[in-house]
């Protein structure tokens, strides 16, 4: 799937099941935004970055906890998502290109999230506590046959567009609009 050259009515949503097998097997690149959204991302990008000299800095700014000040931080845990002081979750404001009952969100965390050097992916520990922050903040809050309706992800440094911040993307399909809205809410 290109992300500019093909038109918009030619750029097919990404389904549920398209995502869980891109999640499955960690062909993370292929996630794509439609060409017009990938057109306006690269130009707020580009005027974000002039303005503010990092999409780190418009984040750490406008988006995240104060407290948090700016990096190296000082996580009250070590352990990522641990915290609720450490993590924030917000709506992505430039989603890939899914359909309207799929939302992107995504969980950022001033605790480092260790990776493999040698392969460049999450820990087996990271995941392990990724797994539980997502099972407890996602999935046990949606209930009863949660856990297909909830995947979440890290893009490996070479796809992210902020890799001075840590952050995983969570995905939720046919959710309650009330409980993405207490999920995204500023928790100070």
């Amino acid at each position: 799937m290109a992300e500019v050259s093909q038109t918009e009515e030619h750029t097919p949503y990404i389904t549920w099941d398209d995502l869980r097998a891109i999640v499955e097997t960690n062909n993370l690149s292929v996630l794509k935004r439609t060409p017009s959204e990938m057109s306006r991302y690269r130009q707020w990008t580009a005027a974000t970055t002039a303005e503010y000299g990092s999409l780190t800095n418009y984040l750490l700014a406008h988006r995240l906890p104060k407290a948090w000040g700016t990096p190296p931080f000082t996580p009250l845990s070590c352990i990522p998502f641990e915290d609720p002081s450490d993590y924030r979750v917000l709506l992505n404001d430039w989603p890939y290109g899914f359909p309207p009952n799929i939302t992107h969100m995504i969980a950022w965390t001033r605790t480092a999230i260790p990776t493999d050097s040698d392969i460049g992916d999450i820990t087996l520990e990271s995941r392990e506590s990724i797994e539980s922050f997502v099972k407890r903040y996602f999935v046990d809050r949606i209930g009863r046959c949660a856990e297909p309706r909830v995947i979440w992800f890290k893009n490996w440094a070479a796809l992210q567009s902020v890799r001075a911040l840590d952050h995983i993307h969570v995905l939720v399909r046919d959710v309650d609009p009330c409980l993405i809205e207490e999920w995204t809410r500023d928790q100070k």
